[in-house]
């Protein structure tokens, strides 16, 4: 079965293990050891879940699918079907915040070239029911979702009965007040390309 406990006891206190190799490493090998092992555990540690990743960045891309999942879940919560994250809406999404942040005001999105209808019949889908949030200051998707959430105009927009797909972006304005502007797109199923 085993040694009995004061055999291996008394190897111990005599400073030799059978079972182990008579050798010693220097204590600076196992310090170095050990901080690499806590570095390694703290470097995984870091990962930022992409809801909380901060969009006051220049490369910073909004990840579509996270929004969509975040949004269906809210949705199916409300008894709305789910949507997906579709680019040409992202694209679409991304060409109103990255206006709204030149002009440093979501105001811009008010003016007539910029409107969602306009836009929508530009990429062939303007019999598509489609309608838009616009608004700054938000770092996060979880910034911007609980923003939306919270103001009955905004959520009214991600609770649209006829959504099935969304687009949204972000574009990054450092030297404006709100430094990033974000655009949300719902909309309904695509039109068939004739």
């Amino acid at each position: 079965m085993g040694a009995p406990l004061y055999l291996l006891r008394s190897h111990f206190e005599k400073g030799s293990l059978p079972i182990m190799p008579s050798f010693r490493f220097p204590r600076l090998v196992w310090l170095l050891a050990c901080v690499l092992a806590v570095a390694s555990c703290a470097a995984d540690q870091d990962i930022t879940p992409p809801f909380y990743q901060s969009m006051a960045r220049v490369d910073a891309e909004v990840d579509a699918a996270t929004a969509a999942q975040m949004i269906s879940h809210y949705r199916s919560n409300n008894g709305l079907p789910p949507v997906t994250a579709d680019p040409v809406l992202s694209r679409l999404a991304r060409e109103q915040a990255v206006a709204m942040a030149r002009a440093g005001t979501v105001r811009t999105s008010l003016a007539s070239e910029r409107q969602l209808n306009r836009r929508m019949a530009e990429i062939g889908q303007a019999n598509v029911p489609a309608v838009e949030n616009v608004s700054a200051g938000y770092h996060t998707i979880a910034e911007a979702f609980s923003g939306w959430r919270e103001s009955p105009q905004h959520n009214k927009v991600m609770l649209n009965a006829e959504a099935t797909r969304l687009g949204i972006a972000t574009a990054y304005a450092p030297g404006s007040k709100h430094r990033v502007f974000w655009a949300l797109i719902m909309a309904g199923p695509a039109a068939p390309v004739q």
